[in-house]
C-alpha cells in the first residue's frame, strides 16, 4: 500500500517518541491519576498500574505502531487493507468507529484546552489569583463562554498540522514536551518546600496492601493504563505510519509507555502535595484544575509565577494530544476523500470547533466525554485489537516488529497479544459496568 505523502514522515526517533508521548500525556495524567493513586491503596495501586502499562506498551502500542506503519495510512485504511488481506470489503467502513470515537474526544478536548489558554492568560494578569476562583470558572464553563479560547486552540492545532508531521508536529513536539517535564519539575521542587506537603507524598505512596485483594482496584488501574496511553484504535496508528522502517516499534513504545507514566508521577508529585499543604480535597476531580489549585496558588509565595508555569505546561500537553486526534481525522479525509492536507485539516478543525460551542458548560461537557469515552473510544480500541491480532494474523505483525529490531517476537508475544486483547474487552465491558474507569 501507498503511504500517504502529503504529511511526511518522522524524521528522528526523538521527534516521534516525543510526539507519541505528547499524544499520551494528557488531563488523566495530571488530575486522574494521582486521585486514582490516592484512592486505590496508595503506593499498592501502582503495581497493578504498572504491570498493565508494560502489557498495553508491549503489545497494544506496538500493535497499533505496526499496523499503521504496515499499511502506511490511519484507520479507514489499515482497517481496509486488513479485510483485502482475507478477501473481504468493508474495513473503511469498521474504520470510522474508531475515527468517531478520536473526533468525539476532540471536541471536548478542545473546549478544555481552552479553558487552560483562559487560565494561562489569567495566569498573566493575576485575575485567576484575585477573585473566587469558583466563580471564574463558573463564568467561563457556560455555553458560548469560552468561544476566543476555544478559537484560539483549535486554530493553533490546525495552523500547526497544516506544516505537516516534520515541520509541524514533531517540531512542536520536540519543543513543548521538554518544556512541560521541565515546568513541572520547577514547580514539583518548589511544592516539596511547603509545609504539610510530607502528606501528600504519604496519600500518593504509602502502600495500603489490602487493595491489590479488591478487584475494583485492579479495574481502575486497568483503565487507567488503557486510556494514559492514549489507545484508541486510531491515533497512534496514524503515527506508526509515518515511522520509518529502520526504527525499532518495540523499543519506541516502551520509551512512551515510560515517559507517560513519568509525567503522570511527576503531574502527582506537583499537585497533591501543594493540596495537601492547604488542606484542600484531592479527590475534587476535574475542578480541581480550574477551582482548587487557584486557590493553592494564591495562597504560595510566588504563586502567580507558579500559576502561569502550570497552566502552560496543561497547555502544552493539550496541544499535543490535540494535535494526535485531529491529525487521524485529517488523514482519513486525505486518504478517501483525496482532499489535500491543508483542506482536510481544515474541514476537520471547523468539525471540532461548532459541536464544541454546545459543550461549553461543565453539565454538556461531562455528558458528552461520558459518551465518548466509555462507549464509543473504547469500542473503536477493542475493534482495531481484534483486526491486529486475529483477524490480520500476529505473525503479520511479528514480521513488522522485526523490522529495525534485535529479532523477531517470539511465542511469548504471541500469548501476550492473546490475552491483551481479552484485556480490551474487559476495559470496554467494565467501562460501561462502572461508568467510566479511565
Amino acid at each position: 500500500m501507498e503511504h500517504n505523502k502529503s504529511g511526511g514522515k518522522f524524521t528522528s526517533s526523538l521527534g516521534f517518541v516525543l510526539a507519541a508521548v505528547g499524544s499520551a500525556v494528557g488531563m488523566g495524567n495530571i488530575w486522574l491519576f494521582p486521585y486514582r493513586v490516592g484512592q486505590y491503596g496508595g503506593g499498592a495501586f501502582l503495581i497493578p498500574y504498572f504491570i498493565f502499562v508494560a502489557l498495553f506498551s508491549y503489545v497494544g502500542l506496538s500493535g497499533e505502531f505496526a499496523l499503521g506503519r504496515l499499511t502506511g495510512t490511519g484507520a479507514m485504511g489499515s482497517l481496509d487493507y486488513v479485510m483485502k488481506s482475507r478477501g473481504k470489503k468493508g474495513g473503511k467502513l469498521l474504520g470510522i468507529i474508531p475515527l468517531l470515537g478520536v473526533l468525539g474526544i476532540a471536541i471536548g478536548y478542545s473546549v478544555v484546552v481552552g479553558w487552560v489558554l483562559r487560565y494561562t492568560a489569567g495566569s498573566v494578569t493575576g485575575s485567576i489569583l484575585a477573585g473566587d476562583s469558583q466563580r471564574f470558572f463558573d463564568a467561563l464553563a457556560v455555553n458560548f463562554g469560552s468561544v476566543p479560547w476555544h478559537l484560539i486552540a483549535v486554530v493553533f492545532t490546525v495552523v500547526i498540522l497544516i506544516f505537516g508531521v516534520a515541520a509541524g508536529i514533531e517540531k512542536l513536539s520536540k519543543f513543548m514536551m521538554p518544556a512541560f517535564f521541565i515546568l513541572f519539575l520547577i514547580i514539583a521542587v518548589r511544592v516539596a518546600f511547603l509545609p504539610g506537603a510530607a502528606e501528600g507524598y504519604l496519600y500518593l505512596l504509602r502502600p495500603d496492601w489490602s487493595y491489590l485483594l479488591k478487584p475494583e482496584t485492579w479495574v481502575m488501574a486497568m483503565g487507567q493504563a488503557f486510556f494514559s496511553l492514549s489507545i484508541n484504535g486510531a491515533g497512534m496508528l496514524i503515527y506508526g505510519s509515518y515511522m520509518k522502517k529502520e526504527e525499532c516499534i518495540l523499543r519506541h513504545a516502551g520509551m512512551t509507555a515510560l515517559l507517560d507514566t513519568l509525567a503522570a508521577l511527576l503531574a502527582g508529585f506537583a499537585i497533591i502535595p501543594a493540596v495537601f499543604a492547604f488542606g484542600i480535597d484531592p479527590t475534587s476531580g476535574p475542578s480541581l484544575m480550574f477551582v482548587t489549585l487557584p486557590q493553592v496558588f494564591a495562597q504560595m509565595p510566588g504563586g502567580q509565577i507558579f500559576a502561569l508555569l502550570f497552566f502552560v505546561s496543561v497547555f502544552f500537553a493539550g496541544i499535543t494530544s490535540l494535535m494526535n486526534m485531529l491529525e487521524a481525522c485529517g488523514e482519513a479525509l486525505n486518504s478517501t476523500v483525496k482532499l489535500s492536507r491543508r483542506a482536510a485539516t481544515l474541514i476537520v478543525g471547523v468539525v471540532t470547533f461548532v459541536p464544541g460551542l454546545f459543550l461549553e458548560s461543565l453539565a454538556g461537557m461531562g455528558g458528552w466525554m461520558d459518551l465518548i469515552t466509555i462507549y464509543v473510544s473504547p469500542f473503536g480500541a477493542l475493534l482495531v485489537a481484534v483486526f491486529i491480532y486475529f483477524v490480520l494474523r500476529v505473525d503479520t505483525i511479528k514480521d513488522e516488529l522485526a523490522l529495525g529490531g534485535k529479532g523477531r517476537p517470539g511465542a511469548f508475544f504471541t500469548v501476550t497479544a492473546r490475552f491483551y486483547v481479552l484485556v480490551a474487552a474487559a476495559v470496554w465491558v467494565l467501562g460501561i459496568y462502572y461508568g467510566g474507569i479511565g
